[in-house]
């Protein structure tokens, strides 16, 4: 199987980024599994386990500090293309986000980048409603309490 190379979009910043040493440590049709450190140091965190599932559009990643220990689960919502010949797979990001912290508490950040991408055309009116329809999916799924099945992928892996 060919290893493909894996893209992040952002649109605030406007900016594309190979993520050419993020390690693949699973790819199949339903997730994309990767470790991951930092683009750029950083004293609050130094890298991390990601986890795309390709048919929910939520990239779930698991943060760790410099020793190993993991801080926060980060939850971006996500617009995943892939190329027809398994040569990229290119990740947009849809903005707005979630930060699970591991005693229960929910965080949701950047809403108000939809509007702005919204007002500079950044975006369009389809993708801000998939952005705040997968984010309606995946706060349903965190309120319901059955967030920690989507950890298990990490599990498997026995990487947490």
């Amino acid at each position: 199987m060919q290893i493909p190379k894996l893209y992040r979009r952002r649109f605030i910043p406007d900016e594309l980024v190979e993520l050419k040493d993020d390690e693949i440590l699973r790819l199949d049709d339903e997730v994309l599994l990767t470790r991951w450190k930092t683009l750029k140091p950083r004293k609050d965190f130094s890298g991390g386990l990601s986890c795309t599932f390709f048919d929910k559009g939520w990239k779930i990643s698991r943060i760790m500090d410099n020793q190993g220990n993991c801080l926060y689960t980060y939850c971006d919502i996500v617009e995943i293309i892939k190329d027809g010949n398994g040569e990229f797979i290119l990740i947009n990001d849809l903005l707005v986000d979630v930060i699970v912290y591991d005693d229960g508490f929910v965080k949701v950040l950047d809403m108000a980048e939809i509007a702005e991408a919204l007002d500079e055309h950044l975006i369009t009116v389809e993708t801000a409603k998939k952005a705040l329809r997968l984010l309606d999916d995946l706060l349903s799924v965190i309120y319901s309490g059955k967030f920690g099945d989507l950890l298990e992928a990490f599990k498997a892996c026995a990487l947490i």
